[in-house]
C-alpha cells in the first residue's frame, strides 16, 4: 500500500498521512480546516517501510487501516522554567 504525506499550511510540524494522493474523503473537515492547504511531502510504500521519523509505524498504518487517514502532531513544548523550577523544589 503507498502512503501519502502532506505538511499543513496552518500548523508547524504537523503531517497528515493518507492512503492516495489528493483523497482526502477520510478525512473530518473540520482537521481539513484546521490542517490548511495539504502541501505534498512524499508517497511511499508503507508495507515495506520499518520505521519513521516520529511517528510509530504500527500506529500509523492501523489508523489508515482503519479511519483512512493519521495525523502527526509535534509534542508538547517543554516549560523549561517550570521544570527547573520543580527540579529545585519551588512550588510557584
Amino acid at each position: 500500500m503507498l502512503c501519502t504525506v502532506y505538511k499543513s499550511s496552518r500548523k508547524a510540524d504537523t503531517y497528515l498521512f493518507v492512503k492516495k494522493r489528493d483523497c482526502f474523503d477520510d478525512v473530518p473537515e473540520a482537521l481539513m480546516e484546521m490542517f490548511g492547504t495539504p502541501q505534498l511531502v512524499m508517497v511511499f510504500p508503507i508495507a515495506k517501510r520499518e520505521s519513521l521519523g516520529m511517528a510509530d509505524i504500527h500506529r500509523v498504518r492501523a489508523a489508515i487501516d482503519e479511519n483512512g487517514f493519521y495525523l502527526q502532531i509535534p509534542p508538547p513544548q517543554v516549560n523549561l522554567l517550570a521544570e527547573h523550577k520543580r527540579n529545585l523544589g519551588i512550588q510557584d
